[in-house]
């Protein structure tokens, strides 16, 4: 979660603002989009913007303190990259304006009231992620055709969650696949879930969307590779960190545009009047070393269709 104190009028006159920010994770929420979005609008910080930043380490527990901190510190701009630390901030103010960049349905989820007129103080951007299960359950068969049962890792936490639930076994129906649904909201409980999968003769992976995934991702790695499972992740991260594919909203289009809309704030715009961005940007990246390493040979169908392909 991020903040700006002060006035949109002293940014207009050049004195220095504060943007505040919650993040769900420990490192900085693509800091360099989110601030290249401000870049645009003539914010930057160490000028005449100041950032303050607070990180949840995947705690979702602390975002409502956080929230009401950068409320209490006279935020202009409060930034959240969750579905809850934005209801957090929705919730600690009706005046200070809230710009998401979330992964969940936000009408779905109860951050605005419709996506063309968001109402009240809070818009962003929808990252479309947790409405990309099917398409990721159906790449994933592409990639292993002979794996009939497919386990599926859901945070039964993510607000998210039951939208996925059913999207993934409308299409497993589709494609004539048993899934094993398994659940984790914690750590601890990652292994007994891959475990679960590997005894019930999963042969692959979906790893649902989800901010405490993707704040685990090394461990979620790790796991998929000493349980040989074939695995599709949300975000180009993954890929890049070695797991074998992933499907997904490009980021950095997602938070430099969440950086627009604090800028447009900043500059005096109401976030009523914004409505809601729908990402149209995905990535679909491949690492062909993983694939290699699970005996797998990559259809030419699915290597003509990637974004990208890691050696």
């Amino acid at each position: 979660m991020a903040a700006c104190c002060g006035r949109t009028a002293a940014c207009n006159a050049g004195r220095r603002v504060h943007d505040g920010w919650i993040a769900r994770g420990t490192a900085r929420w693509d800091h360099g989009a989110f601030e290249a979005g401000l870049k645009e609008l003539g914010f930057v910080e160490g000028q005449n913007l100041a950032l303050e930043y607070r990180f949840a380490e995947g705690q979702f527990e602390r975002f409502p303190a956080f929230a009401s901190d950068l409320v209490h510190r006279r935020a202009s701009v409060i930034a959240a990259s969750s579905p809850q630390a934005a209801l957090a901030a929705k919730q600690a103010t009706a005046t200070i304006p809230v710009v998401f960049s979330v992964g969940a349905d936000p009408v779905e989820v109860g951050l605005v009231s419709s996506l063309s007129h968001p109402g009240g103080n809070v818009t962003g951007v929808y990252q479309f992620t947790a409405g990309l299960e099917s398409k990721r359950l159906g790449l994933l068969h592409e990639m292993v055709p002979k794996a009939q049962v497919v386990g599926v890792l859901i945070n039964p936490n993510y607000a998210a969650a039951e939208s996925q639930l059913r999207d993934v076994q409308d299409s497993a129906a589709h494609l004539g696949l048993r899934l094993i649904v398994v659940r984790a909201n914690m750590e601890s409980e990652f292994a007994a879930a891959f475990s679960t999968v590997v005894t019930q003769r999963g042969g692959a992976i979906l790893v649902c969307a989800s901010p405490f995934f993707n704040s685990r991702r090394q461990q979620l790695i790790v796991l998929a590779s000493s349980h040989a499972l074939p695995a599709i992740f949300e975000w180009r991260d993954f890929a890049v960190a070695g797991g074998l594919m992933s499907y997904g909203t490009s980021l950095n289009n997602a938070y430099r545009q969440a950086g627009i809309y604090a800028g447009r704030i900043l500059k005096g715009e109401k976030a009523s009047d914004l409505p809601v961005v729908q990402s149209t940007k995905f990535e679909f990246v491949i690492n062909l070393s993983t694939a290699k390493a699970l005996h797998i040979e990559v259809p030419p169908t699915l290597s003509a269709r990637a974004d990208e392909i890691i050696e």
